[in-house]
This record gives C-alpha cells, structure tokens and sequence, in this order.
C-alpha cells in the first residue's frame, strides 16, 4: 500500500507547488498590472491549468513566460477571445479582470500545445530601452577621453539591439538638461539625483551597431517583433506605445546581430569595427546573468581586443558585479547600480564608477568630474 500511495503523492505536492509559484506572482511579483495579477491567481487556482503547465518543461513554466506565450497568441490572432477579453480588460474594472482570467484559462486548456511550443523555443525579453539616458553621457565620456571623432557600439544581452539607437533617442533630465535627437520619436526622460550635471558632451558619429547575444530578436521580423510585445502585460498601453517606437526606430537602421555566447564572438565583432572608430562595448544588466568566470573571461577578451588598438567598456549593473569597476564602497543589493567606464589601451586599464543609477536608467547620478 505505501508504494501506489507514495507514488500519487508526489504530483500532488508538485502541483501544490506550482500553484504557489503562480500565487505568489499574483500577489506579489506581477507589479503593476491589475490583470497579470488576476490571470495568475486564476492560473493557481486551476487544477487543469496547472496539469497543462506542467506539460512544458520545468525551467519553462514560470508565471512571466507562460502569461506572454498566452498574450502572444492573443497579438497573432490565434486567440481572438482572449484578445477581445484582454483589450475589455485594459481599461475594465475588476469584472472585466475577471472575464480576463476566465479565458486566459480557457486558451490555455484549449491550446495547450501551442502554448508549450511557443515557450520551448522563447525566453522572456526585457527589452525595453530606458537605458539610454544613462548610456549616452557614458558612451560620450567614453569617445571625449580617448579623443575618437567616431564610435562602433557593441552591445551584449540587449538582442533587439535597443541600446544601439542610443544616438537617435531624445532624452530629457529633470534637471533642464537634454541629450540626444530632440526630433526623434523615441523620448526618455531621468530623474537626477545629487547636483552634479551630466556632461553635455555630444556623441561622435556612430559607425557600426552590433549586437551580441545567444537569442538575438530581430525588430524588422514580425513574429520576433510581436514576441517582445507579448512580454508586456496587456494592460500597460504606454510602455507598450513606447517599445512599439522604440522597435520602429531600430529597425529603421537595423543593427547587426551576432548569434552566440557574447565572450565567444566578441572578437568577430571587434573584427568589423573599422580602424578609425572607438570600439565602445556596452552592458546593462546583462552580466548578473552570467557566473564570475563568464565574467571574468568577458574581461579578458576586452583586454585581448586592446592589444591592438584602445577599447572601451560602458556598463551599468548591480553593484559588484561588473568585474574591475569599482564598488565606492556602496555594498551589492544596495537597490542601485554602478555606472562604470573602463578604457584598455594596450596593456593599461583605466576604471571608474562615473555615476549610480535606480530602476534601470529612470534615476541616475553622475559622479565623475
């Protein structure tokens, strides 16, 4: 007897499980979006929807990835009743939430295929830029030090290539300041923390954008294009207007992107930098996601790169994280990043923090001189 009970009491408490993860995310992790919350709650509240989770693979059946695979199908036209349901829910009350719920559930049981193949072959995307305003006044420090008249930018882990439209976006500070194209589409606005202004120094010419990652998105694709969209909830419409701008503006002049392990074809990509511009690596947020020694190794193949000719690194990540950019002293999980800028030019590295950022590039402080 305790052999066939055991053995049934083991999905059991994984289902259980699973619907404390999707709990949990509904009260606590969904933010700011009233209908995620909802949708996850109703989520853990199924047992049939939690079988049907089940049926993706463990590392993909996290509450994010399984509600945008849902939003995808609903922007492809494939769910049109959770479409409708999720459009009613964007500017409904908490009946309209729940009407929401109710056919997220539905397409999930219906479409359960569909929504494990789609969550097979993507991984949740955190594309949006709001990083440029705190890139631009380093990317330019950067240019301004080493006297470069041109820069090819390179970015890791931002795959859309967003960060590479850095020179095209217009940005405010709340300060009066402003950089940027005060013409583009695309606007960004941050909050300054302390006195110190940002430099205003311009960016040189942009000559070259790659992007490095090992699931580049290309914006100029539609299904790849859709997928960033779906990462959002449904009923956020201005972040979802800005990515749509932001995605326009980068396939405009789209980047190049490079497919792989971002230390492993780093030097491909210095190879397509011509000889007169600055090579200006950037990384935001992007090394949290790799072990010290894939960090430690990145660091390297910058050092490796300036054997020949000067290369620059601009990061913002959390505090400690960013191999050789100093800490000030500020200790990790702080709930700030560092802005750092590191210069190699041949044998001799140059690192500062020049600035602090909050949520992701809406608030800086620019510390250097």
């Amino acid at each position: 007897m305790s052999g066939p009970t055991a053995g049934k009491a083991a999905p059991a408490r994984e289902a259980r499980t699973l619907a404390q993860v999707y709990r949990r995310f509904g009260e606590v992790d969904a933010g700011t979006s009233p209908l995620h919350q909802r949708v996850a709650v109703a989520l853990s509240e199924s047992e049939e929807a939690l079988r049907a989770i089940e049926t993706a693979p463990a590392r993909k059946r996290h509450p994010a990835l399984i509600l945008a695979a849902l939003h995808d199908l609903a922007l492809a036209g494939r769910a049109p009743g959770l479409a409708a349901a999720y459009a009613t829910a964007a500017s409904g009350d908490g009946t309209a939430r729940d009407d929401a719920a109710a056919a997220a559930v539905d397409t999930l049981l219906r479409m359960t295929d569909a929504v494990v193949a789609t969550v097979a072959h993507r991984r949740l995307r955190d594309d949006e830029t709001g990083r440029c305003a705190v890139l631009y006044p380093a990317v330019a420090e950067a240019a301004r030090r080493v006297g470069a008249n041109a820069v090819a930018l390179i970015d890791i882990g931002c795959s859309a290539g967003l960060n590479l439209t850095v020179d095209r976006v217009g940005i405010t500070y709340d300060n009066g300041q402003s950089l940027g194209d005060p013409s583009s589409p695309v606007r960004q606005s941050c909050s300054i923390v302390g006195g110190r202004p940002v430099p205003t120094t311009a960016m040189p010419r942009v000559v070259a954008r790659i992007g490095l990652d090992p699931d580049p998105v290309d914006v100029t694709d539609a299904d790849d294009a859709r997928w960033l969209r779906a990462c959002l909830p449904p009923d956020q419409p201005e972040r979802t207007a800005r990515l749509g701008a932001e995605v326009a503006l980068a396939a405009a002049a789209p980047p190049l992107l490079l497919r792989g392990d971002p230390v492993d074809v780093l030097p491909e990509a210095f190879a397509l930098v011509p000889e007169d511009a600055l090579p200006v690596v950037t990384t935001t947020w992007a090394l949290s996601r790799s072990t010290l020694d894939g960090r430690l190794r990145f660091l390297h193949r910058l050092d490796e790169a300036a054997t020949h000719r000067t290369v620059t690194w601009v990061s913002a990540e959390g505090v400690g994280v960013a191999p050789a950019i100093p800490t000030l002293g500020d200790r990790r999980a702080s709930g700030h990043s560092t802005l750092g800028l590191a210069l190699f030019d041949h044998s001799t590295l140059r690192a500062e923090a020049v600035g602090r950022s909050w949520s992701q590039g809406r608030m800086m402080a620019w510390l250097a001189g």
